[in-house]
């Protein structure tokens, strides 16, 4: 079904990937797309404004990228001149009903581990031999997945906390959550708030799948209506998934809830971690309820393996592993990485988004042997330490005068590996998990992992 919007004159906040996606699908359907970012050397398809230069009166609607929060001024203004303010889930949404309408939208958020299980559940979709696709905050955007002429049967959602603030219009047969943890405080302004964008996931959705060990999700989704599949590590009571001895099991979607279904084992999980077996429950928990057969998800397990920067072994050297965990950006993903090691030499700074990091340093100091503290927070965390636990010894590292951000050079991680070795001893584990977003001396979470592998294989495989 052809959609026009010949004439419309959009708006669009962010030039990035969301943005330029927005825009080439509302241009190629005659809309007027103008792009405004605050980055003035931002790569667009479109021209690019500065924010002074927006005249909010030219324009018949704005379309936020995830991230841009509503007390930004061309925001405040936008809704001051009564203009329709959407977002790009929503708009692929309403596109997809009607380019796709049999198509169906699953989707899932949490603090952490959304990326590694979207991937798991769209590879157990596609066991079973659906056509699906990962999509949202990972992979393609939500409009480019749905935006195609050769259409999917399921899209599977990584949604942010970002996207779900937004987010209005979007249905999904199933929506999970894996965890909430501080993150993102500095934009959303209170945990209370993060929180119940988090949770606003379920009011678009009839069954959610969700974490019975979080305290947050467990209680704050109790008053929610809908069909509530609980999981967890531990024995399973009726309705919910869960572990029982070496296997997972459902007793949710069975004929006779007093009974339980195998979904996989233990072992087919990998690696066999604590976070990652509750990853793989939701993502059976999604593929269940779609009627996804045992068999297509314990297959699918049994070969997924997670995605580069999450708990990557990178070296193992002298009975020393090195590990990227680059992906671990905020404490409670640092927290689940430092606690699955017995000793641990610590790589963890960055910038931490408003984060504390009182938790992380009383439930893991004694895991940690050594820590080495980077980026712009590392004063915040050597403040932990002090409190909490003084005597772990550490290094604080300020960065090179010289170094570039983006650069060529690694000597800020040739640096920083340096100093891990000269404290590394066999059976150590030194780990890349820094708590702590990287933009603030790296371009990127990949970016910080791979010169962390880099200086890795440089100076330590060299020696060994």
């Amino acid at each position: 079904m052809s959609i026009t919007l010949a004439g419309t004159k959009y708006l669009v906040l962010g030039a990035g990937v969301t943005g330029n996606s927005i825009g080439k699908s509302l241009s190629r359907r005659g809309g007027l797309v103008s792009v405004v970012d605050e980055n003035p050397n931002s790569h667009s398809d479109f021209a690019v404004l500065n924010p002074g230069d927006v005249h909010i009166e030219n324009f018949d609607a704005v379309v936020v990228s995830p991230g841009w929060n509503e007390k930004h001024p061309i925001i405040i203004a936008a809704n001051k001149a009564g203009l329709k303010i959407e977002n790009e889930v929503d708009l692929a949404w309403e596109l997809s009903r009607k380019i796709s309408p049999e198509q169906k939208w699953l989707a899932l958020t949490g603090t952490n581990g959304k990326t590694t299980t979207v991937e798991m559940t769209a590879a157990i979709l596609q066991n079973a031999g659906l056509k699906a696709i990962a999509c949202g905050n990972v992979g393609d955007t939500v409009i480019d997945a749905v935006d195609r002429e050769d259409t999917f049967d399921y899209l599977v959602l990584e949604l942010s906390s970002f996207q779900l603030h937004w987010m209005k219009k979007a249905e999904f047969v199933s929506a999970a959550i894996l965890n909430i943890a501080e993150d993102h405080l500095d934009w959303h302004g209170s945990f209370d708030n993060y929180c119940n964008d988090k949770l606003s996931i379920l009011n678009r959705s009839s069954i959610g799948v969700l974490n019975a060990q979080d305290a947050e999700i467990f209680t704050r989704a109790q008053s929610w209506p809908g069909r509530k599949i609980f999981f967890s590590l531990q024995t399973p009571a009726p309705g919910e998934l869960g572990v029982v001895e070496d296997l997972l099991v459902d007793r949710a979607f069975v004929t006779d809830p007093s009974e339980a279904a195998m979904i996989a084992a233990l072992a087919d999980i990998q690696p066999t971690l604590p976070h990652s077996v509750s990853n793989a429950l939701a993502a059976a928990g999604l593929a269940r309820s779609i009627g996804v057969p045992y068999e297509k998800i314990q297959g699918a397990l049994r070969n997924f393996h997670p995605g580069r920067h999450r708990i990557e072994s990178i070296l193992e050297a002298d009975g020393v592993n090195w590990i990227d965990d680059s992906k671990a950006t905020n404490p409670h993903a640092a927290t689940a990485s430092i606690m699955s090691h017995l000793s641990v030499i610590w790589i963890a700074g960055g910038l931490a988004k408003g984060a504390d990091m009182s938790d992380l340093i009383k439930t893991c100091a004694k895991r940690i042997k050594f820590a080495i503290l980077i980026g712009a927070d590392r004063d915040l965390i050597e403040k932990a330490f002090l409190e909490f636990s003084p005597l772990t010894p550490r290094v604080v590292l300020d960065p090179d005068t010289d170094y570039v951000k983006g650069g060529a050079s690694n000597s800020l991680m040739e640096k920083i590996v340096s100093a891990a070795a000269k404290h590394a001893a066999p059976g150590d584990t030194v780990l890349m998990a820094p708590a702590c977003a990287s933009m603030d001396q790296f371009v990127s979470y990949a970016d910080r992992g791979d010169r962390f592998a880099k200086a890795v294989k440089k100076l330590v495989a060299h020696e060994s």
